[in-house]
């Protein structure tokens, strides 16, 4: 095809430079160099129209093979594609039951801590009742033992004092005083160390109330997508999803 060009740009170019014949529009052109000029084209162009037949003969079996390339390309590329859906849904359950078990293990762990937290509460609770308790009957023998005491001190102080009938009255009076005054102490004390204990559990009260509430917290992002399907996911092994089901 080049050749082609090149034979029609040296004819253009002989007949551009040929003398021209006076008083008309014709020239004078070098024949051998024209009719070399037109060999060369008779030469070059049928084997271009060869060419070109050729390709329009391979036309059908150019787009046929096209046609096939393009399918197996299709057929490969969705081969490709369900094998990459196939391992995005094996790395999404494989993501999901990793989730779950940390799930099960935080859930786990929440609840070991949540025991232990209320096996201390109780044992601090019931050693501060028993303190309390001994406190309270120490206190109360103590007040009879001065009770006594100070009866037993107004009784010889009446026995010697036989006739002071103000200083009797005035012993008992006391007597009577300082029993009152050791039965308030020991009530005081009481009321202070029930106060202390209910102070402390309350403390422990809002403890369990915010490891409760990271449980739920945690429980509930982990379940609030629901399952797969758009319905709501169960509990896990029958839990309610709300914490509270922490403590038995």
């Amino acid at each position: 095809m080049y050749r082609v060009f090149e034979s029609l740009d040296a004819l253009v170019t002989v007949v551009e430079e040929a003398r021209g014949v006076p008083m008309t529009a014709n020239c004078v052109v070098p024949r051998g160099d024209v009719l070399d000029l037109l060999d060369d084209l008779r030469e070059a162009v049928p084997g271009e129209l060869d060419d070109a037949q050729d390709v329009l003969d391979r036309r059908d079996e150019i787009v046929g093979e096209a046609e096939r390339e393009a399918e197996e390309t299709r057929t490969a590329a969705a081969t490709e594609a369900e094998e990459m859906l196939a391992e995005a849904r094996a790395e999404a359950e494989r993501l999901v039951a990793e989730a779950r078990e940390e799930a099960e293990r935080t859930l786990a762990d929440a609840r070991h801590e949540a025991d232990t937290m209320i096996a201390d509460g109780r044992q601090e609770y019931e050693e501060l009742t028993e303190r309390a308790r001994h406190e309270a009957d120490r206190l109360a023998e103590a007040g009879r033992a001065t009770h006594d005491r100070y009866v037993a001190d107004g009784q010889a102080e009446q026995a010697r004092l036989v006739s002071g009938t103000e200083v009797v009255r005035a012993a008992h009076a006391e007597a009577a005083r300082i029993v009152d005054t050791a039965d308030g102490e020991a009530d005081r004390l009481r009321r202070e160390c029930d106060g202390y204990v209910d102070a402390k559990l309350a403390e422990f009260e809002d403890t369990l109330t915010k490891a409760l509430r990271t449980v739920s917290r945690g429980r509930s992002q982990l379940w609030k997508g629901g399952s797969p399907n758009g319905t709501p996911a169960t509990a896990l092994h029958g839990r309610t999803g709300t914490g509270m089901d922490l403590i038995d």
